[in-house]
């Protein structure tokens, strides 16, 4: 994984220091409410229901065994003992005291991390696939990639007051595990007909109050344009895009109303402009971050595919391998996945007891290296098959051994009304409810594959327009309703859910969910047909007449 140089070192120390000065202005009244905030926003301190909420970035979702322990350390020493896993592979602390927030910003500086960026109108924490370096579909790592986009947009002096927040993605994937799709530019890399490397560049993807799918700009960009290509699509989006209506200042809003075209003719009047300005990313220095991401040493020559012998002898260690490891592109490995959905923590919380434990398998059995994932879930990429059995045996009395990896109670949840200000309903307490209701691991295998996102308001920090079944919290004459959408996906077959229909009261989501299940069970043509494709050649027509016949 990349480490930081000199340079990065001081740079992050020095922001450190300042921060600390300002607290210390602010708190001896030499800086007014507003002036601090924009100030500690730039250093992801939020002002949240009831405390601060410090957002930690975690670039590209990769941390350190030594990171995780920092972390966790963190977490014990000024938090209340935990920390929230978010869909931006970030980490976020609910409950530090601002006097301490710049003690936390050194304890992370001294383990190269920091929390710049992670607010505030500028480019935000650039995501990627989770298993990048590791699984067998990747066409090129997007890690190296990533890394040269965090070190060109940190600080940009052009792009760091845009007209709202920025978020960009990069996959190296067959499969999008990344949505690409969904954010303001995603970036697929894969070979065109030559077997020649380049990204194709999607912009104006988003979800929120008004979600879009985002297009192609341009099919095919040589990799060493990519840093100008961007500054193009960015100037332009900064010099057009809306600063006068929060809710219609996203790039997504701008490209929906030129048109694709429009906006892409824009675009590459001004790339053709300034594509050769910026030469400070040569060949030379994409394969010096390359080095930083080397391939894990390779166990075995063999072209066969390794089993733990106990999945034959075992049958809840056969069906946690099976829901919670994906196959490495070393036979010999599996990718594990430490679910963070259980049923006594809120989706993505992990206590500083399971972040050391985490960390310490990641030191014995990973290379040293965990990965955050978009659905709040944590990531062992290179465990050696001959181990799975120990690493099982250390999950479970952590609780983070439950089998339920991309099954139904596998939900991305935001904090919703329990911590943020901007919330209009609660979204832990729907999680507890379906977990409740649908707790059987067998009936949730039993469904296969099965996403359920749940966002407390419109900002959808919970992704629920790409969810099989998405949850939207809303307001309604002062108490808690949930609208319900069908359809959704992030993933290669990118697609927002279709409304259901009239909100539900909150006491009934669990059985609106259960007869969403069951219609799907009924309308299904075999095991195989996923909900989306169901949905897909059904619409959602069945599912309304089950959920609100019934409930009429």
């Amino acid at each position: 994984m990349y480490q930081y140089n000199e340079f990065d070192k001081q740079f992050v120390q020095s922001r450190v220091d300042e921060f600390s000065e300002q607290v210390q202005r602010y708190n001896a009244g030499q800086l007014d409410e507003d002036e601090f905030k924009q100030l500690r926003l730039r250093n992801g301190l939020y002002y949240q229901r009831h405390a601060y909420m410090l957002r930690v970035a975690i670039p590209y979702g990769l941390l350190s065994s030594t990171q995780l322990r920092q972390l966790a350390s963190i977490a014990s020493d000024y938090d209340k003992g935990y920390g929230h896993f978010t869909t931006r592979q970030n980490i976020q602390y609910n409950w530090p005291k601002l006097d301490d927030v710049p003690k936390i910003l050194q304890q992370l500086a001294d383990v190269e991390m920091h929390a710049i960026q992670t607010s505030g109108n500028c480019i935000r924490n650039t995501t990627t696939d989770p298993l990048a370096g590791a699984i067998g579909d990747e066409i090129e790592d997007p890690r190296p990639w990533c890394e040269l986009i965090r070190q060109w947009s940190t600080l940009h002096p052009e792009f760091n007051w845009l007209p709202r927040k920025f978020k960009i993605a990069v996959t190296g994937a067959l499969s999008d595990r990344a949505a690409v799709q969904v954010h303001d530019i995603g970036l697929r890399l894969h070979k065109n007909a030559d077997n020649v490397l380049g990204f194709e560049v999607l912009v104006g993807g988003g979800l929120g109050r008004t979600p879009y799918i985002g297009s192609v700009i341009n099919p095919f960009l040589a990799p060493e344009h990519l840093l100008t290509y961007l500054a193009a699509i960015l100037r332009v989006y900064n010099q057009e895009g809306r600063r006068d209506n929060l809710y219609k200042a996203r790039i997504k809003i701008l490209v929906n109303a030129l048109g694709i075209d429009n906006f892409r003719e824009k675009v590459e009047q001004e790339w053709q402009l300034s594509q050769h300005e910026d030469d400070t990313f040569t060949q030379d220095y994409i394969e010096e971050l390359k080095a930083q991401f080397p391939a894990p040493p390779k166990l075995s020559n063999s072209n066969t595919i390794d089993s733990p012998d106990q999945i034959f002898s075992n049958p809840l260690f056969n069906q946690w391998y099976k829901s919670n490891t994906k196959p490495h592109k070393d036979s010999a490995r599996r990718i594990v996945l430490v679910s963070l959905k259980n049923n006594e923590q809120a989706a993505g919380d992990a206590t500083s007891e399971q972040m050391r434990a985490i960390a310490d398998l990641a030191e014995q059995y990973s290379l040293g290296e965990i990965r955050s994932t978009h659905e709040q879930n944590l990531v062992l990429a290179h465990v050696p098959t001959v181990h799975l059995f120990d690493v099982w045996n250390a999950l479970k009395p952590l609780n983070l051994a439950t089998p339920n990896i991309g099954k139904l109670t596998d939900m991305i949840v935001c904090p919703g009304l329990d911590f943020c200000s901007l919330a209009n309903a609660g979204t832990i307490a729907i999680y507890d409810q379906i977990y409740a209701r649908f707790d059987s691991i067998d009936y949730q295998h039993s469904l296969g594959d099965l996403s359920i996102k749940i966002s407390g308001c419109m900002n959808a920090c919970g992704h629920h327009h790409v969810g099989d079944i998405g949850i939207l919290g809303v307001e309604k004459s002062g108490e808690e309703w949930y609208q319900l959408t069908l359809g959704g996906h992030a993933g290669n077959e990118a697609a927002l859910g279709k409304r259901l229909g009239k909100a539900i009261p909150k006491a009934e989501v669990a059985d609106a969910i259960e007869r969403i299940l069951e219609t799907y069970v009924e309308q299904r043509n075999n095991d195989e047909e996923t909900f989306q494709q169901v949905v897909k050649r059904t619409g959602v027509q069945p599912f309304k007449e089950k959920v609100y016949a019934i409930a009429a």
